[in-house]
């Protein structure tokens, strides 16, 4: 990103006088002392596992206002991340800050749990192959008769472990859960996670969005409880879809980088990098699709 452009797309974030001590798919990561982190969601994005070369306009500042709005407002069901401080507080450059303004949280250091918790109001994607091979996602039994898109009759809790980089997650039972953690904590987990989905499907489906599905992730505070914590109710770790063309039987177009994938899927190929270069329209339908998200769930 051009630091005297700020409005221009971040493909990485530099911060001087912060270590810098993880670099995902989306993020960037800064140490900003013993207890607190620096998060900085840039416009890069990621296809089939593959991070493009091309960054999406204003990607970042969506993920983070999506999250910054689900977090205020999910205070009430389980406490979060997000610390007490300012950008200001952390970063000293008045330039390097203004690139930051809008996609950065100061959070607390928190120990994350080695897993997502996975919530699905409606039947697509991994879970409905799992569906029509078993008739059940995760060890759940479902309903005979469910098609593609169907809703469920409640929404269900369908974890998965996390993968290393570069590997896919794999869904998991319960059990498994309460392997990795123990039974109290994965029955917290499980009745949080339900909750926090019920109460974001409500407010975004009376604002045109079903969430299809959607993953949290949590961490323990140093008093051991539980804490939400990366992202949350973002199009890129959810399956949004207008409700207007919703219609069970095939997949429902979503506000996310489904440009992307379709353009993907059009080319040959291979799926590893190096990723191919992205068309201009592509890039400008994806961030669009991005923006609307963020202008109907928050107005």
């Amino acid at each position: 990103m051009d630091s005297a452009n700020p409005s221009a797309p971040m493909f990485e974030s530099h911060v001087g006088g912060l270590k810098k001590v993880h670099q995902g798919k989306v993020r960037d990561i800064y140490e900003v002392d013993a207890r607190h982190l620096l998060i900085v969601t840039t416009d890069r994005l990621s296809a089939f596992d593959v991070v493009m070369s091309d960054p999406i306009p204003r990607k970042g500042e969506v993920l983070t206002q999506v999250s910054l709005f689900w977090f205020d407002r999910t205070r009430h069901i389980v406490p979060n991340h997000l610390s007490s401080l300012r950008l200001e507080d952390v970063v000293a450059d008045p330039g390097e800050r203004a690139a930051l303004v809008g996609r950065s949280m100061v959070v607390k250091k928190l120990r994350a749990l080695p897993l997502e918790a996975v919530v699905r109001g409606y039947l697509i994607g991994s879970g409905f192959k799992d569906y029509q091979r078993t008739g059940s996602v995760c060890g759940i039994e479902l309903p005979a008769g469910l098609v593609m898109a169907d809703r469920l009759p409640e929404p269900i809790f369908t974890p998965a472990s996390k993968a290393p980089a570069g590997q896919h997650d794999e869904n998991i039972d319960f059990d498994a859960i309460v392997a990795l953690v123990g039974r109290d904590l994965a029955q917290e987990i499980r009745r949080v996670s339900l909750e926090i989905y019920r109460f974001a499907a409500e407010h975004a489906r009376a604002r045109g969005i079903i969430i299809a599905d959607t993953k949290f992730e949590f961490g323990l505070d140093q008093e051991g409880r539980l804490t939400l914590i990366d992202e949350v109710l973002t199009p890129d770790s959810s399956r949004f879809w207008p409700a207007v063309s919703y219609r069970p039987g095939s997949s429902p177009p979503s506000f996310d980088k489904q440009f992307v994938r379709d353009y993907l899927e059009s080319l040959d190929w291979d799926k590893r990098p190096p990723a191919p270069r992205l068309p201009p329209d592509v890039i400008a339908r994806t961030s669009a699709n991005y923006l609307e998200a963020l202008r109907l769930l928050t107005g």
